[in-house]
């Protein structure tokens, strides 16, 4: 397959999924299976070329939520840390409860990133974390209808404190999706489906922000800290590998700013559970596929 088209269907893939609480990682590393098996691409995780593609077009999909909640932003930096309503403190600011929740994610996450790494090398993992997470976004979506907490300028320390924690699982089990773990993590502590979301998008915002630049450092610039971690050389790139790159870069945003305009119209009147029954048919696929070794 050609590379500029490769670089398209991949940055389509993760556009679309990045957001979507189905597991964007998982799906990437699927398509990326499928088309080598296929004898359609070459494509290693081992090589670093590929490792830092994969890292710029996750960046291009998250850069996309800053575009589409510019005005969002802009307002809660305005009235930070009263808020609009002038019911908020310097702790219960959004700003600040998005902070906090990411705080409490980051720690974690970053002394697990051993047992991070040995996981997204495992597709069982991600089969089994897709078919769970989406018995249990399906379950808590089903149960969770009434909620108190309709915005996300109404949130509390505890709800963002709890979905921060909950977060977690999507660093260590690839294939969970931080979007899933969030939004379900909201909706059990009260949040709106609405709510939920949202907070979720500005959750993702400085998490993946900051990881995938934190890998993306890690694979073209290692140093003797990280050499013992198992990281890349530094990068060769020619000018066709740019030209890959930044096509990668552009489809996921654009395709990741239209889902995610979408998805907020979708979630407000349908739910997630469209959703869920996906991830349990993807999750039951893959384990098929692996236990008969295909995958």
């Amino acid at each position: 397959m050609n590379d500029f088209l490769l670089s398209v269907l991949l940055g389509i893939v993760e556009g679309l999924t990045e957001f979507l609480p189905v597991s964007s990682t998982a799906h990437l590393r699927v398509v990326e299976i499928a088309l080598t098996k296929l004898g359609l691409a070459q494509i290693s995780l081992d090589d670093s070329y590929w490792k830092m593609y994969t890292i710029v077009i996750q960046l291009g999909a998250i850069l996309a939520l800053p575009v589409y909640f510019a005005r969002r932003i802009a307002k809660f930096v305005s009235t930070f840390p009263r808020g609009e309503r002038g019911d908020r403190t310097l702790l219960t600011h959004p700003l600040s409860l998005t902070l906090i929740a990411f705080v409490i994610t980051a720690g974690p996450a970053y002394l697990l990133k051993k047992q991070i790494g040995q996981n997204l090398e495992n597709l069982s993992v991600m089969a089994w974390a897709l078919l769970l997470g989406g018995v249990i976004m399906w379950i808590v979506d089903a149960i969770c209808t009434r909620p108190r907490t309709e915005h996300m300028e109404e949130m509390n320390l505890a709800q963002a404190a709890w979905i921060g924690a909950v977060q977690i699982l999507s660093a260590v089990f690839p294939g969970t999706s931080r979007s899933m773990c969030t939004i379900a993590a909201g909706q059990t502590v009260g949040l709106s489906r609405g709510a939920a979301l949202e907070f979720s998008f500005f959750l993702s915002m400085p998490t993946m922000i900051v990881a995938t630049g934190y890998d993306l450092i890690k694979t073209i610039a290692p140093n003797r800290h990280t050499a013992s971690e198992g990281n890349l050389a530094p990068l060769a790139v020619d000018a066709h590998q740019w030209i890959v790159l930044a096509l990668g870069f552009a489809v996921s945003f654009v395709v990741a700013l239209a889902v995610v305009a979408w998805f907020v119209r979708w979630v407000r009147d349908r739910g997630f559970a469209p959703f869920a029954i996906y991830r349990i048919i993807v999750g039951v696929a893959l384990l098929v596929l692996i236990a008969r070794g295909l995958i």
